[in-house]
């Protein structure tokens, strides 16, 4: 049974909400300040609603103007424009340069996002991030699916779908081009660093039910867990993998290996029970953002599963989001030893916000920090030990965080030409074996940037 959490609720504005890499929570922040008025005069006002009015109010000036473009479009543009779509894509702009994880969603959209948490849905099996220009730039394929057996890599972008170019008006039904029905192939052009030309990738479509959370013993004693993405089950699959291996080991493991290499994220609740599982005490996260119902703080509770043995992180280039939070929150309370390439570097939290019509808001509310107080936005997480790809001629990952066009400021973030590497294959989890059988493995000593120690 899960341990209860000493957490700060994080509440919505807009109603009850399902969120991205935030907790939906119902109940109101502990000791959560009102924000301050926006000015003076809304303060003094005797008018109870004069902060709100204030704070919501569009400026006449800015509606003429609107609606001058609006009529412009419809008395002269060449073709028609239905009202809906002009008015879709007005909405839409609003978003549009905020940051590059800020979007509309229509309902069918809206639908999809809450599907790719639970872990059942018809596509690929991939998680992108769109482009402005409607490309998408693929973040990490996930384990055992069919984008990732045709070899479709961290870091590709896919410019177009069965021969047709992705443009921003390619999703205009609601569902994403790479979505469809079961048994369907779908052909991709990737380019992807390195490549001469682009490439065509044919992907069979089928209903991805994506296994979050697998396990093995690595020898006697050392166990193993893969952690490819943050669902709903995944902290309780994590607690049930983890009895098994100690289990198997006869009560008590002598470590463990957590391996979150090219986990694009998800739950922010699944990676802060995981963590809690690891954790005595001490922070785990914590969640700042320009109003006072979005800073939320996380706390361990005691009760360490592992019973003080020591944990190695594997974490690369393609590791974002809840896996940065996770690798941060057990590297800075000195309970793991985090190996391998500097993280993705999206630290920033998307709350969902339902609308009255099926739609939704999918807004960044809050930056996240570790337990340290740093941020990991665009910056991500540097490992202890620095492990490079096992093939000579891989090159570094071209797409990070830091190198989204409109993305949020980090407070030292790194430029892209620094991102880490992906990494493939069995060499990093040896080397985390190893690192693992040290005597220092139980206390994590500080980060050394990896930039510094790349020759």
């Amino acid at each position: 049974m899960r341990r209860p959490l000493s957490i700060l609720a994080l509440a919505l504005l807009l109603g009850p909400a399902f969120a991205q890499d935030v907790p939906a929570q119902s109940t109101p922040p502990a000791q959560a300040q009102p924000a301050s008025p926006p000015d003076e005069k809304a303060a003094a006002s005797d008018d109870p609603d004069a902060a709100e009015s204030a704070a919501t109010k569009v400026p006449l000036e800015e509606i003429r103007r609107y609606v001058n473009v609006y009529n412009a479009v419809k008395q002269a543009y060449v073709d028609p424009v239905d009202d809906k779509k002009l008015m879709s894509s007005a909405i839409k702009g609003l978003l549009l340069d905020l940051d590059p994880h800020s979007a509309y969603l229509e309902k069918r959209d809206a639908q999809e996002f809450d599907e790719d948490t639970s872990g059942a849905y018809d596509g690929i099996g991939v998680e992108v991030q769109q482009q402005p220009d409607g490309t998408v730039r693929v973040i990490a394929p996930i384990d055992d699916t069919p984008a990732a057996r045709a070899g479709i890599k961290a870091g590709d972008l896919i410019t177009a779908v069965d021969g047709k170019p992705l443009t921003p008006a390619s999703d205009e039904d609601g569902q994403g081009p790479l979505r469809g029905k079961p048994g369907t192939d779908v052909k991709l052009t990737v380019v992807r660093e390195g490549a001469a030309k682009p490439l065509d990738i044919t992907v069979k479509r089928e209903t991805i039910r994506v296994v979050s959370v697998r396990s093995r013993m690595l020898e006697p004693g050392y166990g193993y867990i893969r952690l490819s993405a943050f669902q709903a089950d995944t902290a309780s699959e994590f607690e049930k993998q983890l009895r098994k291996l100690q289990d198997g080991a006869g009560g008590k493991l002598r470590g463990l290996v957590l391996d979150l290499r090219s986990n694009p994220g998800g739950l922010l609740t699944s990676a802060v029970q995981i963590a809690d599982d690891l954790l005595d005490s001490g922070k785990i996260v914590s969640t700042r953002g320009r109003i006072s119902v979005s800073d939320a703080e996380f706390t361990a509770v005691p009760g360490d599963l592992m019973n003080g043995a020591p944990v190695v992180v594997i974490a690369d280039a393609g590791s974002a989001s809840a896996s940065e939070v996770l690798a941060g929150a057990l590297h800075d309370n000195k309970r793991a030893r985090v190996i391998g390439s500097r993280t993705f570097g999206k630290g920033s939290v998307q709350t969902l916000l339902p609308l009255d019509n099926g739609d939704s808001v999918k807004l960044t509310t809050a930056r996240y920090f570790t337990p340290s107080g740093k941020s990991i936005q665009a910056r991500g997480i540097d490992p202890d030990v620095v492990l490079k790809p096992e093939k000579a001629d891989a090159k570094p990952m071209d797409y990070t965080e830091a190198m989204l066009p409109g993305h949020l400021r980090g407070d030292e973030e790194i430029a892209g030409s620094n991102a880490g590497d992906v990494l493939e294959g069995d060499g990093p989890i040896t080397a985390a074996l190893t690192e693992l059988k040290k005597p220092s493995a139980t206390t994590a000593k500080a980060a050394t940037p990896a930039a510094e120690t790349r020759k």
